[in-house]
């Protein structure tokens, strides 16, 4: 006999808020440091669209980060970046980044327009836990053509860069948090049904229509806004007249201390100075380039 599900329902909503970041980008901020700890184990979340070269040609140039990993997910234009590690390469529409800045890494990001002349995207970041704070800097650079793309029921359109929807996995994996993050798009009148681990935190960024989050239809959220769900083991989505499409994540909450400092998020102030203090030394990559 098969289980009935506990549908979560909607805890927390509200609309992220316009900001400048790095050196004069205008995005969005859904969440960030006055949220913690409620998404637990993510930090922060940002979405930048713009088609005024204005709004992000300055980027965010050299800058360090411990302690945590950033996920940048591509919608329109590139990004092109490098690395205190030798690293570099280009992020182009559809593509997805998940570095690992642990023991730290020194960085910068160049967003560049499209050919239509917009570029968007997103950055998340996401805690570690104490004892992976200090570990080895990695990449997960993956690009479009190795992101699948199922199709759960007519309609139901869902890019899976890491979890599993249908038995397909994506491909980003061994991350700590187990953390799923979809794509999601439904069409007019459809429906999604997804199960999540009980305990784990799970929330959506919608970022193109409208639909309702809950079996309820109790919430009917439409762009820029960010909803938490409460406990349960399923997730459910619905369309009335027009389309949506929302960004889809979970994760296994740290239930950690977060003592954070700009890009550095370690789980004490003096580790905070330690880091800040091996930033004027020149002593803060532990990994440098061979």
């Amino acid at each position: 006999m098969t289980r009935s599900r506990d549908t979560r329902k909607v805890q927390d909503v509200w609309k992220s808020q316009p900001t400048l970041e790095g050196a004069g980008v205008r995005l969005r901020r859904a969440f960030g440091f006055r949220e913690v700890p409620r998404l637990d184990p993510f930090l922060l979340l940002d979405a930048f669209g713009s088609s005024n070269p204005a709004d992000y040609e300055l980027g965010f140039p050299w800058h360090p980060h411990r302690g945590i990993e950033t996920i940048t997910y591509m919608l329109d234009g590139t990004v092109e970046h490098q690395d205190s590690l030798g690293n570099k390469g280009v992020l182009s529409a559809g593509d997805i980044q998940w570095m690992t800045a642990g023991s730290g890494i020194i960085h910068q990001e160049m967003p560049k327009a499209a050919t239509s002349g917009r570029m968007a995207g997103f950055q998340l970041w996401a805690n570690l836990p104490a004892r992976d704070k200090m570990m080895d800097p990695r990449y997960q650079e993956i690009r479009r053509a190795e992101i699948p793309v199922v199709t759960p029921a007519d309609g139901v359109v869902v890019k899976v860069v890491c979890g599993s929807v249908d038995g397909v996995r994506g491909p980003v994996g061994d991350i700590v948090t187990d953390p799923e993050y979809l794509d999601v798009s439904l069409a007019p009148g459809r429906s999604f049904v997804h199960p999540v681990p009980p305990g784990h935190t799970v929330f959506a960024y919608v970022f193109e229509g409208a639909a309702w989050f809950d079996d309820r239809r109790d919430a009917l959220l439409g762009e820029s806004s960010l909803l938490v769900w409460g406990p349960g083991d399923s997730v459910h989505v619905e369309t009335e007249g027009s389309p949506a499409r929302f960004l889809l994540v979970s994760g296994r909450p740290l239930g950690e201390a977060v003592a954070w400092h700009g890009p550095i998020v370690m789980n004490t102030n003096d580790e905070l100075r330690q880091a800040v203090d091996e930033l004027d030394r020149g002593t803060f990559v532990k990994h440098p380039r061979p």
